[in-house]
This record gives structure tokens, C-alpha cells and sequence, in this order.
């Protein structure tokens, strides 16, 4: 994070929506993946994939072009991520320009089932091209309904996945135990009660509700509130149900603060905390009433990975306050408030 201003870029034409589709192994993503290709809906998407072999595209295969891009029915592309993802996410641009593929509006990431998301999201802040051409749009994880409980317990990925998501799709419910599913259901909430949670019904999915997730919407429209989740949040802080196993070391919670507050101090601020902690840190997003701008400036950031400061149109409904959703793992929520809080107070 940088001390320097958030500049007004508010004219600048929003870049290429990125979803990232992760989930662990056997948990539907592939499923998922397809009824998203087959959707009329997702037109002019381009999908990345680690090989064409995890994914039934061959009646979707329209053209090879060569070894690593096919052109898919409905104007979509699909790409073979064997190496690099930077390389790959340059070549779909390259290639657009060139006017050997088409067009695209839209990309799809589908990461591996044993992947940690957060070396993707580095790579669309900090590559260069990457950067400038593309933004995330929204994080959507798979969750089992047969075994998704059992796979929370015995691997950290899983929780991960689950924790920094904003849609949480349980799968293969049509099959699965109903009070299994009720119980999984409700932890799933205690771990991300900010994303939205999603059952599809004997396989069936609306993919509207998967996409356009962000901050801003498809009509580039901010939506912070919606993007926060803030209500969703309060309301979970202090649940009545315990936590289980692992669970109790993730933590879900708003900071707020009603006073403008100095761009240096809360970039001193974050700083010392991603230097120390940034591994603990697996989600934090909020829209800031900084001293000497009028407008809010919202900050996201996975880990110890920060989007650039974006300067948004307006407040919503005219009221000026700091707020910021704060997921984390092994680090409790009053170490982070207190520090923040003694940040604000400093600056007076």
C-alpha cells in the first residue's frame, strides 16, 4: 500500500471483470464450470483452465486454434493455463488485438481443487498488463454437500477457499442428507457470513447470482454496500452457536470509525499489520472516509496483497463513515481493532 493519495480516476473505463471459480477436489467446479459455458448469458467470456481434460468442452469445440486456445459456440474462449497465468491472461489481449479471437467481456479463472487463491489475485494487482486490463470481480467456491463438512475439517485449503469467497455454492444437495446439508448450511455462514450463499437445486444454478460481485456491477455502478456486506457481518460477530474444530480460529468482523481519517496513518497502519501479520490475514475490503477527499476510497486486499486505492462516485445516501469487513486466521479481532484504533487516535 502506498502512501500517496488516491487519485480521481472515476473517468477512467472500468477494466475486464475476472471470477475466480475455486473449490475443493471433487466439490463440482467442473459442473459448474460447463452449465456456465452452456448459459446464452455468458457470451464473449474467456475461460482459463489448468488442462482441457478436467473440463467436457469437446461439444462446445468449435476451432483449435493450437495447442492452448479453442474457440467455444456463443463467442467464448477457453485456454489451456499449462505454465504461466500472467503469459496467458497478456496472449488473450494479444490475440483480441490481433483479431484471432474474439472479442471478450468477461474471465473466467478455474483454479485447481488443492490451490490457494491468493497467488491469482497477485497476479492481476501486480502484473503490469495484467493490472491495467483486468479487475476482480468476485471470488466463487464449491462446497460439497456430501462431504463438504468433513473436508472443512481435514484440510486448511478447503477453509480458505470457503473463507474469502463472495459466493458459496453447495452442490449435489439433490443427493445429500437434508440435515446435513442444514448443518453445513450454518457453518459455512459462521465462516463467510458476508458471501452469498447459494443451493443449487438438482444441479440447477442461476448464473446471474455468481457474477457482477464486485464493487462495481456490469454497468460499472458502484455498490459498496452491497459489496461490504456490512449487515451481514454485525449480525454474525457474537453467533449464539460455537464455532467448530478449526473453525474457531477464523474471524469475521467490521472496524468502523465515524472520524475522517489521515491517508498516511491508516497506510502506517496497514502496513505494520500485512508486515507482521499478512499471512493471518486472508481478507480485508472497505470504503474509507479519508481527510481531504470528498469522495470515499474504497481498499481490498487478499493476504498481504492490496488492490490500488479506488476513488468511488459518491457516499451512499450522503453519510461519511469508514467502514471495512475483516476476515482473518489465528489473529483475533481485538489485536487488529485495537491496533487501528490506536492509529486513529494518534493522528488527532
Amino acid at each position: 500500500m502506498t502512501n500517496e493519495q488516491p487519485s480521481d480516476d472515476s473517468d477512467i473505463p472500468l477494466a475486464i471483470p475476472v471470477s475466480l471459480l475455486t473449490g475443493f477436489l471433487g466439490s463440482g467446479k467442473t459442473t459448474l464450470l460447463n452449465k456456465i459455458l452452456s448459459s446464452p448469458n455468458m457470451k464473449e467470456t474467456a475461460v482459463l483452465i489448468n488442462e482441457y481434460g478436467d473440463v467436457s468442452i469437446d461439444h462446445l469445440l468449435v476451432e483449435k486454434i493450437d495447442e492452448n486456445i479453442v474457440l467455444l459456440e456463443g463467442g467464448c474462449v477457453c485456454c489451456s493455463v499449462r505454465d504461466d497465468l500472467s503469459t496467458a491472461m497478456r496472449d488473450l489481449l494479444v490475440r483480441c488485438a490481433e483479431g484471432t479471437i474474439p472479442p471478450f467481456r468477461r474471465v473466467i479463472i478455474e483454479t485447481t481443487g488443492l490451490a490457494d487463491p491468493a497467488p491469482v489475485i497477485h497476479t492481476l494487482i501486480t502484473d503490469p498488463v495484467a493490472a491495467g486490463r483486468y479487475r476482480l470481480d468476485g471470488i466463487i467456491t464449491t462446497v460439497d454437500g456430501l462431504v463438504g463438512w468433513d473436508t472443512l475439517d481435514q484440510f486448511d485449503e478447503s477453509l480458505k477457499q470457503v473463507a474469502i469467497a463472495d459466493r458459496i455454492l453447495i452442490t449435489k444437495t439433490d443427493i445429500a442428507d437434508a440435515q446435513y446439508i442444514k448443518k453445513l448450511k450454518t457453518r459455512l455462514g459462521v465462516l463467510n457470513p458476508g458471501a452469498m450463499h447459494i443451493t443449487a437445486q438438482n444441479g440447477h444454478v442461476d448464473i446471474s447470482d455468481l457474477f457482477n460481485v464486485g464493487l462495481f456491477d456490469a454497468d460499472t455502478n458502484p455498490h459498496p454496500q452491497k459489496w461490504l456486506s456490512m449487515g451481514a457481518v454485525k449480525n454474525a460477530e457474537h453467533p449464539h452457536h460455537h464455532k467448530h474444530g478449526k473453525d474457531s480460529n477464523i474471524y469475521a468482523f467490521t472496524i468502523t470509525s465515524d472520524v475522517s481519517i489521515k491517508w498516511e496513518a491508516f497506510t502506517e497502519w496497514l502496513d505494520m499489520l500485512l508486515t507482521t501479520q499478512g499471512d493471518k490475514i486472508l481478507r480485508m475490503k472497505g470504503v474509507l472516509d479519508i481527510e481531504g477527499q470528498e469522495k470515499p476510497i474504497a481498499v481490498h486486499g487478499v493476504q498481504h496483497i492490496f488492490h490500488p486505492p479506488q476513488q468511488l462516485d459518491k457516499w451512499v445516501d450522503g453519510v461519511r463513515i469508514s467502514q471495512m469487513v475483516v476476515i482473518s486466521k489465528n489473529l483475533g479481532e481485538d489485536v487488529i481493532k485495537e491496533t487501528f484504533d490506536r492509529f486513529v487516535r494518534q493522528q488527532k
